[in-house]
């Protein structure tokens, strides 16, 4: 579509996926055409329903009647899947510059959207992403606290990183069109296609820049503060990472290569973790404990991985490990 002319802002969608959440989307929503109204013109702020049975129509069409020029719209997504859902908001941007991904369950500080965009139009990178950081329903036990599964990175604004992930990211959609990326619905159950796909952009020369002041808040419900979530996350963060790095290697010999690096680099993982955790048994050290066994199982993850063993987190039948053959370089 071109850039955007000197001196003005982008057009912006801002894209919010749910699945059957009405209560954070109900929450979320206005948040959003609040910040919308930021831009000039302002954003629009497009709603993508996972759910088969378009569960959220009703919550958009409420909040869409008080929204004073900013257009919310609904679109139904029936494909399951979280990249089925991100590609159809990809489908959905019309003539906008740039679309930014954000979570349902996540709250946007104060001039979170202006500040994404002010940090794009400096020179135009091919994304911006900013800090998720948690707000608890229910505070985690001193393990799970001990263990530091919430802590995400933070940068300096400016900085250029080589992964994102689709909770707080601004994606320049020409330079998308131009090198022909989606998000792989292979990895459409298990999550990682944004990992993919940001890694995929930055190996492509493009940059992905940081703003650290444009912050989102996620919020975190109680049933993901326990041990088995946050290790079963910590498993999947592993898994993914080996999966995509499979997937971006060139050809069988490539991929080789990288099973055996990913091999290595996982038994140490494993290794490292485990010898942590005996170390906090004997020590009686929580930390060492619960931060061993984030490590061991982000290790473990990195092995099945890299041998074609997918955790898929968001299964929606119950089965959460495949063999997953029909991934590209599973084999």
């Amino acid at each position: 579509m071109g850039p955007p002319a000197a001196g003005t802002d982008p057009r912006t969608v801002v894209a919010v996926l749910t699945y059957r959440r009405p209560d954070d989307l109900r929450a979320a929503l206005p948040m959003l055409v609040a910040q919308a109204r930021t831009l000039d013109p302002p954003a629009r702020v497009l709603v993508v329903d996972n759910d088969p049975d378009a569960g959220a129509l009703d919550v958009v069409a409420q909040v869409a009647q008080t929204t004073d020029g900013v257009d919310v719209v609904h679109v139904h997504e029936p494909r399951p899947g979280i990249a089925a859902a991100r590609n159809r908001a990809l489908d959905e941007v019309g003539d906008a510059h740039v679309v930014v991904f954000v979570d349902d369950d996540e709250r946007p500080v104060d001039r979170w959207l202006r500040l994404l965009v002010d940090t794009y139009l400096v020179d135009r990178p091919e994304a911006v992403v900013g800090p998720v950081v948690s707000e608890f329903v229910q505070e985690p036990d001193a393990w799970v606290r001990a263990g530091r599964f919430f802590d995400r990175r933070r940068l300096r604004t400016g900085t250029t990183t080589d992964v994102a992930a689709t909770n707080n990211l601004l994606l320049d959609l020409d330079r998308l069109r131009e090198l022909g990326l989606r998000f792989d619905e292979a990895f459409g159950l298990s999550g990682g296609s944004d990992m993919l796909i940001t890694r995929q952009l930055s190996g492509a020369g493009g940059r992905i820049v940081w703003c650290d002041e444009a912050v989102v808040v996620d919020v975190v419900p109680p049933d993901r503060v326990t041990r088995t979530w946050v290790l079963a996350r910590a498993f999947r963060s592993g898994n993914t990472w080996a999966r995509t790095s499979v997937v971006l290697a060139p050809g069988p010999l490539g991929r080789t290569v990288v099973r055996l690096r990913l091999t290595g680099e996982g038994l140490v993982r494993t290794l490292g973790g485990a010898a942590r955790v005996v170390v906090g048994r004997l020590t009686g050290s929580a930390s060492q404990h619960a931060r061993g066994r984030r490590t061991l199982a982000r290790g473990t993850g990195m092995l099945a991985g890299a041998y074609g063993t997918v955790y898929v987190e968001y299964a929606r039948d119950g089965n959460r490990t495949v063999r997953a053959a029909h991934v590209p370089g599973a084999r």
